[in-house]
């Protein structure tokens, strides 16, 4: 079997430069699969594959949130967490020009704008999680100690 080939995107290379272990999961991708689809073909806990949402407050400031893929963001809870007065999802177009990244291959790591990043404060407990590598169908494996360690991002809690 033909050894498949990593891609080379701004968060592999963040990683690397960064010097943080991960694993590369590729994975057949679908449209509208989510990460019921990633977790599937990874055959992964759907609780350990780290969805990474781009929102905006009232005054357009953009953040990234990262949620368990078996869990929903209480917006309510996280514009409250902020002390804003409303939090909303970012439009794709916006996204893309934020990230550099298109819908469905969003990774945290690599982004074209610096974007304060908050995180689940469980998935912190977790022993490895799967997140975005920057590319549709392709999953990285890595601790979150090590996610912590590059991105710093703040706690909150606002899984549903």
């Amino acid at each position: 079997m033909a050894r498949e080939r990593i891609p080379v995107t701004q968060a592999i290379r963040q990683l690397r430069r960064n010097k943080i272990d991960f694993s590369p999961r590729p994975y057949r991708y679908e449209e509208r699969g989510g990460t019921a689809c990633s977790a599937r073909e990874l055959q992964a806990d759907e609780h350990q594959v780290i969805k990474t949402l781009v929102m905006e407050d009232e005054n357009r400031q953009p953040l990234i949130i990262l949620m368990h893929g078996d869990l929903e963001v209480s917006l309510k809870k996280l514009a409250r967490q902020l002390g804003v007065k409303q939090i909303s999802p970012c439009s794709p177009e916006n996204v893309g020009i934020l990230t550099g990244y298109q819908t469905g291959g969003i990774s945290p790591f690599g982004t074209r704008k610096t974007l304060s990043i908050y995180i689940e404060k469980t998935i912190l407990a977790l022993d490895k999680i799967y997140i975005n590598g920057g590319k549709r169908g392709f999953l990285i494996e890595i601790s979150p100690a090590d996610l912590v360690r590059v991105l710093n991002p703040l706690e909150v809690e606002v899984g549903v």
